[in-house]
């Protein structure tokens, strides 16, 4: 009888290669789950497996600005609309 040779028996095992998230991809993350700037610290440095001191620095550099009020009167009624800009979800165009 002849074997079939991509049987899962005659596979070599799977090998699964770890590598932990930059910085940059850390923060980026954390900036999606939470907007406060420490949680979004602390996040990154558990998911990178660091102290939070060795996140702090490059937090400081990407940190997002607050969003701008713009106020519009208009006749009687006075109305608040908030301006927010989505950051580039690119990791890429954050290097250049």
């Amino acid at each position: 009888m002849k074997q079939n040779r991509k049987s899962p028996e005659n596979l070599p095992p799977i090998k699964v290669r770890h590598e932990p998230p930059t910085i940059e991809e850390a923060l980026a993350a954390a900036s999606d789950l939470s907007d406060d700037f420490e949680q979004r610290i602390e996040i990154a440095a558990g998911l990178m497996g660091i102290s939070m001191d060795d996140v702090r620095p490059h937090a400081a550099v990407l940190r997002r600005p607050k969003a701008p009020t713009v106020t519009i009167a208009h006749r009687t009624s006075v109305r608040q609309v908030v301006v927010e800009r989505k950051p580039s979800r690119s990791i890429a165009s954050r290097l250049r």
